[in-house]
């Protein structure tokens, strides 16, 4: 499968798609069609038919797919079925509440180290018997815990010099935060995830969508 040819927005999608096929699966329901999917998510049923074509055949026509095998199929495409080695850099308030959300355990992303450069906060112990460390020690630690994942959740003007450490120390993934964007080493994902944009979306679908309702009427 060449990945370079997948639309970023099918692979978010697919987060979606599996995360709705979970709540499914514990709510007992066998088998599932692209519209019964697009129903819940609000999209369109052709959207989802084209994001699945992307990696095979998952059902039959006018029959539908099982939704436990969907979402096992969807699992092995995203890398879910492996538990990742993952670091939090930057345990201000957003850093903290992932530290402490297990929906990133639950998924397979296994906090393996917490790093912070204020001196009043390395030593304060925290979930999965770990204590919050010196961003001094990041590279070696990085690498004799074989982390394969790094989460920058530190200022905007912090987030490059922390990136290239993670990147000296043998990451292969960043998901950033911070609201920058960073120049990263060939061979190394990166997610930006940037809140603000989520919030100014909305509020633009808000706008948008009263300012057409008030010329329907």
């Amino acid at each position: 499968m060449d990945n370079t040819k997948i639309p970023k927005p099918t692979i978010k999608r697919l987060a979606v798609y599996h995360r709705c096929l979970e709540n499914m699966v514990i709510s007992g329901v066998a088998s599932v069609s692209s519209n019964d999917l697009a129903e819940r998510l609000g999209i369109k049923a052709s959207q989802v038919r084209k994001d699945l074509s992307y990696f095979g055949e998952f059902g039959k026509r006018g029959v539908g797919y099982s939704t436990k095998h969907l979402l096992d199929s969807i699992s092995e495409i995203l890398g879910i079925r492996k538990k990742w080695k993952t670091c939090i850099v930057g345990m201000g308030n957003l850093g903290m509440a992932l530290a402490n959300y297990p929906g990133l355990e639950n998924s397979g992303f296994i906090a393996k180290a917490l790093f912070d450069n204020n001196p009043n906060k390395i030593g304060i112990p925290m979930p999965n018997d770990l204590v919050i460390e010196s961003t001094e020690v990041l590279e070696e630690i990085v690498k004799k815990r074989q982390i394969e994942i790094g989460v920058i959740t530190v200022p905007a003007n912090a987030a490059q010099i922390i990136a290239d450490l993670l990147a000296n120390a043998g990451v292969t993934g960043i998901v950033n935060f911070a609201p920058i964007r960073l120049t990263l080493p060939p061979g190394i994902s990166n997610e930006e995830i940037d809140i603000s944009v989520s919030f100014r979306s909305l509020a633009f679908n808000m706008t948008f969508g009263s300012s057409r309702k008030g010329r329907r009427a």
